[in-house]
């Protein structure tokens, strides 16, 4: 991590697989923004509540709870590219079932609910394989720089999505495959476009797992993660801060009835997020975490709170925007930071188990954050509802930091400060015996 060079900054991208696999990634997360918005604005179009808004995030997460210790295993015991195949494919049924609604114009929420589950059965095993492939795809020296230029596609991404996505949604086409339909039809285009580049990759990832199947086996990575005080306090660090803080699920509220910006005003609110991750993330990939990960990572989290309450409070759309892009700015270093230490701190043999199980933290954070925001707005009022998650994302980060200091005392983010640690390397030890 000393090298500065301009080339330094692009290292993992001298990696062929690297580069095909974030050109899939950018597009089917595109496809998968731009697909999100048009799924929360039809939802509350025609039902007007937010806790319908909520259950969106509820039918995403559930799956990931139930598949957390299957897919996990599964992620390590098979092909980890023909597990993303597989789970993609399902996507492709999906997206063409919402499609299919759209055109036929149904009033009904139970149906896309239903393929909403689909598709959250599909990301809880597709989640832990992805996770787990990306060290295979990049030598170790550029494990941190691809994670970090991992994040900034994303964030790419996620800008482009919601404004498209709510782009197509406007646009004055007559006929049935206009607003949402349009949408899904771009989406099933892009998901096409990832399964013919995932299935170029040259990386044949084999079985990583060739114990027995048993209950210990499954468990490996729930235990490792919970023995492992690092690990267990940057994603539950996450989990509570998003999960109190997370405002996405209630953003057409506050577009349609707040801030009275429409569906293209939405797309800019979803978006506004990622433009400061992305800017963030860009800067990291050029000047990378050197020193005091752990302090800047609750910092982070604490600056995360504090606009988020902003955005709550906000009644004009440009200020709502700014907030936002704080948002997206400070979470994007707490993304790297517990990205980078979920995998070199892991052996490499269980990282499709612990990612099973950071999956369902995320899931957690981000998909049932999004129905605790529907819950809490049907409670208390949309501006409560994201006011009082601002101030719990700030109890959680002052709590968490006296819970964990091991995590709040993190140096530097190389596989060798963390696996040198004795008590890791004795937990990785001892669960790999069971």
């Amino acid at each position: 991590m000393s090298d500065t060079s301009p080339a330094s900054g692009a290292a993992a991208f001298q990696s062929r697989d690297f580069r095909r696999y974030q050109l899939a990634r950018v597009m089917v997360v595109i496809g998968a923004e731009a697909q999100a918005l048009a799924v929360a604005w039809q939802i509350y179009i025609i039902t007007h509540s937010a806790i319908d808004l909520g259950y969106t995030g509820l039918a995403l997460f559930l799956p990931g709870l139930l598949f957390m210790l299957p897919s996990g295993h599964v992620a390590d015991r098979f092909d980890r590219r023909k597990v993303i195949l597989v789970c993609y494919t399902l996507q492709v049924f999906c997206t063409l079932a919402l499609f299919l609604f759209a055109m036929r114009r149904i009033h009904h929420i139970l149906p896309i609910y239903a393929v909403l589950f689909l598709i959250g059965s599909g990301r809880a095993f597709s989640g832990p394989a992805s996770s787990a492939l990306i060290p295979q795809l990049v030598p170790k020296d550029h494990f941190v720089n691809a994670v970090t230029w991992g994040a900034t596609i994303f964030q790419i991404a996620t800008i482009t999505g919601p404004a498209l996505g709510g782009l197509l949604f406007t646009l004055p086409l007559n006929g049935r495959i206009a607003g949402a339909a349009l949408v899904y039809l771009f989406t099933l285009a892009t998901l096409i476009w990832f399964l013919t580049l995932v299935a170029s990759l040259q990386v044949r990832p084999g079985r990583m797992e060739h114990r027995a199947l048993s209950m210990d086996v499954i468990l490996a990575g729930l235990h490792y993660m919970r023995r492992t005080s690092i690990l267990l306090g940057s994603v539950s660090l996450d989990l509570f801060a998003v999960l109190f803080g997370g405002a996405v699920a209630l953003m057409p509220i506050f577009a349609e009835d707040i801030l009275h910006a429409g569906p293209r005003g939405l797309g800019m609110l979803r978006a506004a997020p990622a433009v400061g991750a992305l800017i963030v993330s860009i800067t990291l990939t050029w000047f990378p975490i050197r020193r005091r990960a752990g302090t800047l990572m609750f910092i982070c989290v604490a600056i995360f709170g504090v606009a988020t309450i902003f955005f709550g409070l906000s009644r004009s759309l440009t200020a709502s925007l700014v907030a936002l892009f704080i948002v997206g700015a400070s979470d994007m270093v707490s993304v790297v930071i517990r990205s980078s230490i979920l995998q070199l701190a892991t052996p490499p043999e269980m990282r499709g188990r612990v990612s099973a199980v950071n999956s369902l933290f995320i899931g957690a954070s981000n998909e049932l954050g999004e129905f605790e925001s529907g819950l809490t707005a049907q409670w208390w009022g949309a501006v409560r509802a994201v006011v009082y998650g601002g101030v719990g994302s700030l109890v959680v980060t002052g709590l968490w930091s006296v819970l964990f200091p091991e995590l709040r005392l993190c140096d530097q983010l190389t596989a060798e400060e963390l696996l040198n640690a004795e008590a890791i390397e004795e937990t990785g030890q001892e669960v790999r015996q069971l």
